[in-house]
């Protein structure tokens, strides 16, 4: 069961599918009716294909077995609820959060005995009802995944092995949160390319400032981090972005939320996770903090992606 079928759930279901797995997509709105009637149309770099996949509007219209395994690919914010209803209805399903921040296992393990984190790499795009995007070929992403919070099983290694044989890089990593934290420190970026556009200039600054005071914070609250170098030699070679249909990817997850007009946003749990371990550590967030205020005001206004100026943001906390 993927709970979540957009960008990162449609690709990682719609490839489980193609490797033969059997899958069930939970989505909702126009999307959830547009892969019922036309199924889910997958683009990559090498091919585009419409699979058609069951799809259902809440995980209580699926009979739950033995075997059956929830992976959550939705935004936090959204999280909770999902988790609540997931448990009223099958209670003891392993619960996978394929999601960006470290909160969602946090939520996941108060009502689940068996939750997996997974550190996702995999850039796509979901900016219409029925369609996905990824952009990496001929890898289509990283899912590396373990226990939570620490360690690996036999639920693990069968994880990596599906996802493997679907066609992405897939681990068993026993420090699979230490990946995750530092992916948050990479999503801090993530508001401010949203505010100012990915091709904005001064982005890298601003960006850069906030996950200067996030590494100060995690180091401050003593969580460990996977260093910079493991990142990188993970993602080198295997993240390969191409243009799918001659277009490149538009931007992240919280800049499509912006041009979707969700009404929401995921920082409260990416740059707010920051804020509230500054304030319980004492360490000052000023850039984190301006990044949560302001892309939680553009998403309430419906204001669109890359509206502000990052000159303006910096000068404002300098």
């Amino acid at each position: 069961m993927v709970i979540g079928a957009g960008a990162i759930g449609g690709t990682i279901g719609g490839r489980l599918a193609e490797a033969g797995r059997e899958v069930v997509l939970v989505a909702r709105g126009a999307h959830l009716a547009a892969l019922q009637d036309s199924g889910l149309r997958l683009d990559d770099p090498e091919r585009s294909r419409t699979l058609r996949i069951p799809a259902v509007g809440g995980v209580d219209e699926v009979g739950w077995r033995t075997g059956d395994v929830a992976l959550f690919c939705t935004k936090t914010q959204d999280t909770e609820a999902l988790l609540d209803a997931l448990h009223a209805v099958a209670p003891d399903v392993p619960v996978v959060c394929a999601q960006n921040g470290v909160a969602n296992e946090r939520f996941a393990a108060a009502r689940f005995a068996e939750v997996q984190a997974m550190c996702v790499m995999l850039p796509a795009e979901h900016l219409t009802p029925g369609h996905v995007v990824a952009y990496s070929a001929p890898v289509p992403g990283g899912l590396d995944v373990g226990r939570y919070p620490e360690g690996v099983d036999e639920l693990s290694e069968r994880i990596a092995a599906d996802l493997t044989a679907a066609g992405f890089s897939s681990l068993a990593d026993p420090a699979v949160m230490q990946a995750k934290y530092r992916k948050l420190l990479l999503n801090l970026a993530n508001a401010a390319e949203a505010a100012c556009g990915p091709r904005s200039p001064r982005l890298a600054e601003l960006a850069a400032a906030a996950r200067d005071e996030g590494e100060r914070c995690l180091a401050a609250a003593g969580i460990a981090v996977l260093p910079i170098e493991q990142e990188r030699a993970r993602r080198d070679g295997l993240i390969t972005e191409r243009p799918v249909a001659g277009a490149s990817r538009s931007g992240g997850s919280t800049w499509q939320s912006l041009r979707r007009g969700t009404g929401s946003v995921e920082a409260q749990y990416l740059n707010g996770e920051i804020v509230e371990l500054g304030r319980r550590y004492g360490i000052p967030t000023p850039v984190n903090s301006l990044l949560l205020d302001t892309v939680a005001e553009m998403a309430e206004g419906a204001e669109p992606p890359g509206s502000r100026d990052p000159a303006q943001l910096l000068a404002a906390v300098r």
